[in-house]
């Protein structure tokens, strides 16, 4: 009995550490992975990352705003800087959250790992399973296809060079991915200029890790929630055959229901109080990156520079990708919560006791309250959402178009 007990407990240990196995490689490098019971040395080795990473986002984040700020160009190149520097502003905004919020992030793994050690039975372990193996392959697709592209878009600027004359001297450089403020360093020169693409590739990949880290933790929190909420449409189909148990059977499961529903929501509650902000950057962001990236598209059509146009399509792709994924989890949410009542009325409610079937009421009426992910408490995130959010982008686009060009 002790050796499948344990058993048990080392599978469902398994099946937690597989659902975030993702996540954790991305935010452990970065040291936003919440470290709340770790050994003292780990915690000073996670303050070190926080503030080497930190660093790095000021040391790229800082000079850009300086530069389109202060700098004495036309609109059109500070326009050029604009995407880069909301890029890292979001990306800086959402460590920020991660680490502030590490202790919140961490009672909701510390949730999911009580869930899987709740769930005994084994077609509603399978049902869970199925569910963890959805959102790892959608951290999987969105990670590699997000820091792919931005990297992708570091080195196909990063392999060109330009020509400086100044005086009777040429100097040749290679252009950053994110312009600097000129009285802060001169980055057009040897060495300051292979050193300021050092720190910008290592700023890309903390502000990339950020951005797929806070996306896919919210994945994987609304698709876990789905999988529990999916073991629940299990129960109330097994609630008729409860009765033929006796009364008092199918009482203690209704019982069970209500209690899991109601933890079910819980959960998903406070997965909403801690992303809404992330999802509320990401949506702006978005937004405008869409509308500057079409428009960085279109002057590069006109030169027919291919490399740009690859990487700005590519990276228009993944923004797009984004957005969509908070769009759609806010979906499934708000329609899965809503199918709970109608599985309980869809039940054979009329074969149980009168005063059992009463209890389904609640549940239904419960339901008939949706719930929400919103984008900073203002805006349901749903597939209409995403739709707004295009044409949006669209519309800007256009008015930008006939402003500048």
């Amino acid at each position: 009995m002790s050796n499948s007990n344990c058993t048990l407990k080392s599978d469902q240990k398994k099946y937690h550490d597989y659902s975030l196995q993702l996540n954790r490689w991305l935010l452990k490098p970065i040291g936003a992975w919440p470290q709340i019971n770790s050994s003292l040395i780990l915690k000073i080795f996670t303050t070190i990352q926080i503030f080497t990473c930190s660093s790095l986002v000021a040391a790229v984040t800082i000079p850009c705003l300086l530069h389109v700020l202060l700098e004495k160009e036309s609109f059109s190149a500070k326009l050029d800087a604009i995407g880069p520097l909301i890029h890292r502003t979001v990306g800086s905004i959402n460590y920020y959250i991660l680490v502030n919020r590490s202790a919140d992030i961490y009672k909701l793994i510390r949730h999911m790992e009580v869930d899987w050690s709740l769930i005994r039975r084994i077609d509603n372990r399978k049902i869970m399973v199925q569910y963890a193996k959805f959102g790892r392959s959608l951290t999987m697709i969105y990670g590699v296809f997000m820091q792919s592209s931005t990297l992708f878009f570091g080195v196909a600027k990063a392999m060109k060079t330009a020509t400086i004359i100044i005086g009777n001297e040429t100097f040749t450089t290679r252009p950053l991915t994110c312009p600097i403020y000129n009285k802060i360093i001169d980055a057009r020169f040897h060495p300051a200029n292979e050193v300021a693409l050092v720190i910008q590739f290592l700023a890309v990949f903390i502000f990339s890790s950020c951005t797929v880290g806070a996306c896919s933790l919210a994945a994987v929190f609304a698709i876990h929630a789905c999988g529990q909420l999916k073991v629940l449409y299990a129960w109330l189909n097994e609630l008729v055959e409860n009765q033929e148990n006796g009364k008092h059977v199918a009482e203690k499961k209704l019982a069970a229901i209500v209690e899991h529903h109601l933890r079910v929501l819980s959960f998903i509650s406070r997965v909403e109080s801690i992303m809404n902000t992330v999802s509320f950057v990401e949506l702006m962001e978005c937004t405008i990156c869409l509308c500057l990236l079409g428009y960085y598209t279109l002057v590069a059509w006109e030169t027919f520079d291919t490399a740009k146009i690859t990487s700005y399509v590519i990276l228009y792709l993944s923004m797009g990708f984004s957005i969509f994924i908070f769009c759609y989890i806010g979906e499934i949410i708000t329609e899965q919560c809503k199918y709970v009542g109608e599985m309980a009325y869809m039940t054979d409610w009329y074969n149980l006791h009168h005063k059992t079937a009463l209890g389904l009421v609640l549940i239904i009426l419960r339901s008939n309250n949706v719930m929400k992910i919103t984008a900073g408490k203002l805006i349901h995130l749903s597939i209409a959402t995403f739709g707004d959010v295009i044409k949006t982008s669209i519309v800007y686009l256009n008015l930008l178009r006939v402003m500048v060009m």
